[in-house]
């Protein structure tokens, strides 16, 4: 799809770290799980990767966002190790509240929660709810230091240099970028026209 090819390098890489631990969790899922607002009662049909690639496309917000939306997640699982895990029932409404509180944090202009209901294939209702479920979830704790920041820049970095190590040599191989998030031309030409309907439920 050629939206997921555009879309910025820290979105790739971040799809790929989630994908990793979906696939894990879903292998050595519990028979019992914990309620969550976040858990779908079916698994969405789309997949980790291209549901990252709609956001990216219709959000509009920063490279810079992904690696904090990164961080909030790490920081909600952490916190509620027992009553959240990124599965495929989970991992697409985490996601987008994730990105939403991080662009609320992190950028001076953004959407509302209907538009981001609507990118992430939720009602409005759902998606009010989970950002404050979210946002207790992490216990307001939104602030990101630039040593934390640099922390998980480098995190991703070291995946996507991974990744690419994996990946088959392009037949005109382009300079190496050693920061995958900050870089201002790396923005994928996001667009945020038209945003197609989508339902996760």
């Amino acid at each position: 799809m050629a939206e997921e090819e555009d879309m910025p390098r820290v979105v790739g890489v971040l799809s790929a770290l989630l994908e990793r631990a979906t696939e894990r969790n879903d292998a050595a899922a519990e028979t019992q799980l914990a309620p969550s607002p976040f858990r779908a009662t079916t698994k969405p049909d789309i997949t980790v990767r291209a549901y990252m690639a709609r956001i990216a496309r219709f959000a509009g917000c920063s490279p810079a966002c992904y690696v904090v939306a990164y961080i909030y997640l790490d920081r909600l699982l952490r916190r509620r190790r027992c009553a959240h895990s990124v599965d495929s029932y989970s991992v697409h409404r985490l996601l987008i509240t994730a990105v939403l509180a991080a662009v609320k944090f992190m950028d001076d202009i953004c959407y509302n929660n209907a538009y981001f209901a609507r990118v992430g294939g939720i009602s409005l209702p759902e998606m009010n709810y989970l950002e404050v479920d979210f946002l207790f979830g992490v216990g307001f704790d939104l602030n990101v230091s630039p040593e934390t920041f640099g922390h998980y820049c480098a995190v991703l970095q070291s995946e996507m240099l991974c990744l690419e190590l994996e990946r088959p040599p392009p037949s005109s191989p382009a300079p190496a970028r050693l920061h995958c998030c900050l870089a201002e031309d790396d923005t994928g030409g996001t667009s945020t026209s038209s945003c197609p309907a989508l339902s996760i439920s």
